[in-house]
C-alpha cells in the first residue's frame, strides 16, 4: 500500500497532513505529487470531483515555495469565491509548520482594499478570481512578473463562466518561463485547446475516464408532472430523514424560491447563489459545513467551492442544460470513497435526457417509485425508534427527575406507553401524509389516454402565459387564490407566449369561470373559457386546423421548448450564435 511517505514530501508537511487524517494518496494524488514535485514541466490532471486535486497540486507546490523570498511565487486561478476560500484555507491547513509562507485570497464580494493590504504585507502564493485579480492588476497593487508556478483549477468550468479573455489577459501578466499546471474534472475541447495554447508539452495524467462520474454514486431519476415537482421534492427529502445533501437549481431565482418554500415548511434549508452577499454566502456555507443546515439550495456555478466529505444526496431539481454540469453535481456526494445517491426529478418529455446521460456516462439510472405517504411515514416512525436505541442516557442529568416520571406514568403499561410515546413525536407526520395524493405518474397508456382527453375534465383556455412571467405553480397558486380550486383538481397544463391551457376537474368548471370574471392581472382584464381548441399566438381559438398543420405545430412546439435531450456541443444549441458573450457575462456575474 502506497503512503504519502513515499511521495518525496518533507517531514512538515507530512506533519500537517497526518493531523488532517491523510493516510493513503488518492489516485490523483498519488500519480501527480511526484511529478509535480520535479517543478519544472507543465502538467495537465484530469480526475473527478472529490477526489483530491487540491492535495495533488497544493503539496508538491509548497515544497517549491521559497518562505525567504518575499514575492509572489504562485498564483492558482479559481472560477468562484467558494472554491478560492476553500483553496487557500486548505494551503494554509498544509503549511501550518512551514515557517513565514503567506498564502492570500483575493475574490470579489469583500474588500478589495483589505485585500491591497494583505498583498503588501507579502504573500507567497495568491488565490484568485479572475475577475478581482484583473482588478488589482488595472490598480498597480499585484506585480505577477515573478510567478514561477501558475495553476488553473476547474479549468472547465472557468470556460463555461466565459473567463476565457480574463485568462489571457492575466497571462500575459506574468513571466513566459513559468511552469503551468492545468487540474479538470471534464476535458472538453476547450480546455483542451487552453493546454495546446498555453502550455508547452504538458504532462498529462487521466484518473478514470473523461466525464465519466463516480461508481460509488447510485443514480437515481422519479417520474413525475411538473406541477408536482416542489411536493415531490418534500417527500424526497421526508423519505430519507437523516439526509444532508445539496438540491440544485438552474437559476438563482429558482435557487431562492426553493430554499423560502422549504424554509417555511419547517425543513433545515437554506440557499446559496450569485446574489447573495459574501457575508451572506460564508454565513451559509459555514451553517452547511457545521450541519447547521441539512439541506443546500444552490446553483451550479455556487456550489462549486462546495468541499464537503459526507453528503449523502444530490438531488437535481431540475437537469442541468450540459452534461459536465451534472457530472460535477453528482460529483459533490461519493466523496472520500463514501458512497452517495444523486436523484433527478424529471417529467416525461425530459427522459430522453436520462437516456442520454445514461449512454454518455455509461451508468445505469434507475427509475424509482415516489414514496406514497404510508412509505414516508413508516421511514420516518422506524427512523425514530433507531434514534431512541441509539441514543446516549445522561444518567446523572435525569436521576433527579425519575422518580417524578415514574410517578406520572405508574397507571400506563409498556405498550400502552410506547404508542403514546410514538403518537406524541409521530401525529405530525401521519396528519400530513395519511390523505397524501399517490405522485406517481400512471402508465404510459393511461398517460397517453389523459393527453387526448379526460370525459371527466373540462379544458380551458386562459389569456395569460409565459410572457406574463407564468409558470405551472404560479399558474395553479392564481387559479387557487381566485376561484378556491387547488392544483390536486387541475390536470394537464401547457403554457405558451401569451396565453395557456389548463384541465380541470368538470365539477369545477363553473367555480373557475367565476373566480376569473371581470379579473385584472398584470393590467390585462382575464378572459377565461373552456376549450378544445389552440389559439393562436394573437390569443384568438383557431379551429379547423388540418391534421398537417397540427403535425407542423407540434413540430415548432418541440423546437421552441428545446426538447432535444444532450448534445456534444449543447452550448451552441442553446444559445446560438452570437449570443455566446451574453451567456459569457450572465456566468460570470453568477461566481
Amino acid at each position: 500500500m502506497n503512503s504519502f511517505e513515499n511521495l518525496g514530501l518533507s517531514k512538515a508537511i507530512l506533519e500537517a497532513i497526518s493531523e488532517l487524517g491523510f493516510e493513503t494518496p488518492t489516485p490523483i494524488q498519488e500519480q501527480a505529487i511526484p511529478v509535480l514535485l520535479d517543478g519544472r514541466s507543465d502538467f495537465v490532471g484530469l480526475a473527478q470531483t472529490g477526489t483530491g486535486k487540491t492535495a495533488a497540486f497544493g503539496l508538491p507546490l509548497l515544497e517549491l515555495i521559497e518562505p525567504q523570498v518575499k514575492i509572489p511565487q504562485a498564483l492558482i486561478l479559481s472560477p468562484t469565491r467558494e472554491l478560492g476560500i476553500q483553496i487557500a484555507d486548505d494551503l494554509k491547513t498544509f503549511s501550518k509548520n512551514i515557517l513565514n509562507l503567506n498564502v492570500v485570497n483575493v475574490y470579489g464580494g469583500a474588500s478589495i482594499e483589505e485585500q491591497i493590504r494583505k498583498l503588501k504585507r507579502g504573500a507567497h502564493v495568491i488565490v484568485a478570481t479572475p475577475g478581482r485579480l484583473l482588478d488589482l492588476i488595472r490598480r498597480k497593487a499585484v506585480n505577477l512578473s515573478a510567478v514561477e508556478y501558475l495553476i488553473l483549477d476547474e479549468a472547465d468550468e472557468m470556460l463555461n463562466m466565459g473567463f476565457k479573455e480574463d485568462i489571457d489577459a492575466i497571462l500575459s501578466a506574468t513571466s513566459e518561463e513559468k511552469v503551468t499546471w492545468l487540474f479538470s474534472a471534464t476535458m472538453p475541447p476547450e480546455v483542451r485547446r487552453i493546454s495546446k495554447n498555453y502550455m508547452t508539452d504538458p504532462t498529462e495524467v487521466t484518473v478514470g475516464k473523461a466525464n465519466t462520474t463516480n461508481k460509488n454514486i447510485s443514480h437515481q431519476y422519479y417520474m413525475l408532472n411538473n406541477r408536482d415537482r416542489y411536493n415531490v421534492l418534500k417527500r424526497v427529502v421526508d423519505f430519507f430523514p437523516d439526509i444532508y445533501g445539496i438540491i440544485f437549481c438552474r437559476t438563482r431565482k429558482e435557487t431562492q424560491e426553493v430554499a423560502e418554500l422549504l424554509m417555511k415548511d419547517g425543513y433545515n434549508a437554506d440557499a446559496l447563489h450569485g446574489d447573495l452577499t459574501q457575508v451572506q454566502r460564508d454565513r451559509v456555507m459555514r451553517n452547511f459545513k457545521n450541519r447547521s443546515l441539512q439541506l443546500l439550495v444552490a446553483t451550479d456555478v455556487a456550489a462549486r467551492g462546495i468541499d464537503v466529505d459526507d453528503l449523502s444526496h444530490v438531488i437535481h431539481y431540475n437537469l442541468p442544460d450540459e452534461l459536465e454540469f451534472y457530472t460535477h453535481r453528482s460529483g459533490r456526494t461519493a466523496r472520500a470513497g463514501k458512497k452517495g445517491i444523486s436523484i433527478a426529478l424529471v417529467t416525461p418529455r425530459e427522459e430522453r435526457k436520462v437516456k442520454d446521460l445514461s449512454r454518455r456516462l455509461k451508468t445505469d439510472f434507475e427509475q424509482v417509485k415516489i414514496p406514497v405517504g404510508k412509505e414516508v411515514c413508516e421511514r420516518q416512525l422506524m427512523n425514530f425508534m433507531q434514534r431512541v436505541n441509539q441514543v446516549e442516557v445522561e444518567e446523572e442529568e435525569i436521576a433527579p427527575f425519575i422518580d417524578g416520571i415514574n410517578e406520572e406514568l405508574e397507571a400506563l403499561s409498556r405498550e400502552d406507553l410506547i404508542k403514546r410515546f410514538v403518537s406524541l413525536e409521530f401525529s405530525r407526520f401521519w396528519e400530513y401524509y395519511k390523505n397524501a395524493d399517490d405522485l406517481n405518474l400512471k402508465s404510459t397508456t393511461q398517460r397517453r389516454n389523459k393527453k387526448e382527453g379526460n370525459k371527466g375534465e373540462d379544458r380551458m383556455f386562459i389569456n395569460i402565459g409565459k410572457k406574463d412571467g407564468i409558470d405551472v405553480p404560479r399558474l395553479l397558486n392564481l387559479i387557487h387564490k381566485q376561484c378556491g380550486v387547488r392544483g390536486k383538481n387541475v390536470g394537464r397544463v401547457d403554457l405558451k407566449g401569451v396565453f395557456s391551457f389548463f384541465d380541470v376537474e368538470k365539477g369545477f368548471t363553473d367555480d373557475i369561470i367565476k373566480g376569473f370574471a371581470g379579473a385584472v392581472i398584470g393590467g390585462r382584464k382575464i378572459r377565461i373559457e373552456v376549450s378544445g381548441d389552440r389559439p393562436s399566438e394573437s390569443g384568438s381559438p383557431r379551429k379547423g386546423r388540418s391534421r398537417g398543420d397540427r403535425d407542423r405545430g407540434d413540430r415548432r412546439d418541440r423546437r421552441d421548448r428545446g426538447d432535444r435531450g444532450y448534445r456534444k456541443d449543447s452550448s451552441k444549441d442553446r444559445r446560438g450564435k452570437g449570443d455566446g458573450k451574453r451567456y459569457s457575462d450572465r456566468r460570470r456575474k453568477e461566481a
